[in-house]
């Protein structure tokens, strides 16, 4: 039997590079090779498309290939041998700008090649966090109140601001994940700073109440109306939020709690909500999507993440091996989806 070629894309220019290359190593040692061909696509921070021959501690780039995109030809070329790779389906475990906004989706649908995960409008709008919550809200979902500022916007006054979403606040980038550019602000001073970090990540920038609540999320997997839902598991920060370093440094006392403890009542909720979401916006393949759980058990949608992490501790696949999928069983089943699912043009 062939086997299925499969691009693995990894790297990326964003912030969240570093990430994307450790959510990469997990699914290169997770996925069956009796059934798929990897092809290693290594982006580095400038841009450029690498195919590299193994996937080392280190990465280098210094005897590989770069990848040329051949658009209509189902392939890439590479530089400087010319040699013709043609992946049967691309597997982008990309993560921010550039890799999970559509971006690299729109290239594959120049390239006729299915590509894993939501396509470019369903990327576009999870990625970006005020169209996502204006769908959200649409649907009858709740959100945290919050503001939008644009670069080139004068500051908000802190002490309007603190009148109509209270004290303190979040400010973060629209369009970045992994909690990268985010500040809790409590003064003037603070705010400044905060917009100036977030900014450096996007021109636009929410300003969103700071709400006492668990953070809840969930797994969805698969293309409507074939698609699945997972168990729901809650981040418990070991910070005073959930930052970066409290994602992924090493000495994190974050915990990853599998499965949440609530109610059945509110685990349906939270099942019913993400279904909804995962709907209105276009979703396909996968996602993880992030609530608040208030104290007085108002459920508030915060984020989706169509690619989510797949490091060591990561929610996404922590919550399907709870429902028994393990990491291979769950690569084959992202690329069985787009398979099945994709609209590609073939050649005539």
């Amino acid at each position: 039997m062939d086997r299925t070629k499969v691009l693995l894309l990894f790297g990326g220019e964003s912030s969240e590079h570093d990430v994307s290359v450790s959510s990469a190593r997990n699914v290169y040692a997770a996925i069956d090779d009796d059934l798929y061909e990897i092809y290693l696509g290594y982006i580095d921070s400038y841009g450029k498309w690498w195919l590299l021959d193994s996937f080392d501690e280190q990465i280098n780039t210094h005897d590989a290939s770069q990848l040329l995109p051949v658009l209509g030809g189902h392939g890439f070329a590479t530089m400087p041998t010319g040699k013709a790779i043609k992946p049967d389906v691309i597997l982008p475990i990309l993560h921010g700008r550039n890799g999970e906004d559509g971006t690299v989706q729109g290239l594959a649908q120049l390239l006729h090649i299915p590509i894993v995960g939501c396509d470019v409008t369903a990327s576009s709008i999870g990625m970006d966090k005020v169209a996502s919550k204006e769908i959200a809200t649409v649907h009858d979902v709740e959100v945290v109140p919050y503001i939008v500022h644009r670069t080139g916007e004068d500051a908000p006054d802190f002490n309007k601001l603190s009148m109509q979403l209270g004290s303190p606040v979040f400010v973060k980038p629209a369009r970045a994940g992994s909690s990268v550019g985010v500040s809790k602000v409590h003064t003037e001073v603070e705010l400044t700073e905060a917009l100036t970090a977030a900014h450096k990540h996007d021109n636009v920038v929410l300003i969103e109440q700071a709400v006492t609540a668990r953070e809840l999320e969930i797994a969805v997997l698969g293309t409507p109306p074939h698609h699945q839902v997972s168990g729901v598991g809650e981040i418990v920060p070991g910070e005073d939020f959930y930052s970066y370093d409290d994602k992924y440094a090493s000495g994190s006392k974050a915990q990853v709690v599998v499965p949440a403890d609530i109610s059945d009542d509110i685990k349906q909720r939270v099942q019913d909500t993400a279904r909804t979401i995962y709907q209105a916006i276009g979703c396909s393949g996968l996602s993880r999507i992030d609530f608040f759980l208030s104290d007085d058990d108002t459920l508030y949608f915060n984020e989706i993440n169509t690619m989510p992490g797949f490091t060591s501790i990561s929610m996404y696949p922590k919550l399907w091996r709870q429902e028994g999928i393990g990491y291979p069983e769950l690569i084959k089943r992202l690329i069985d989806d787009v398979l099945a699912n994709g609209t590609i043009k073939t050649e005539e």
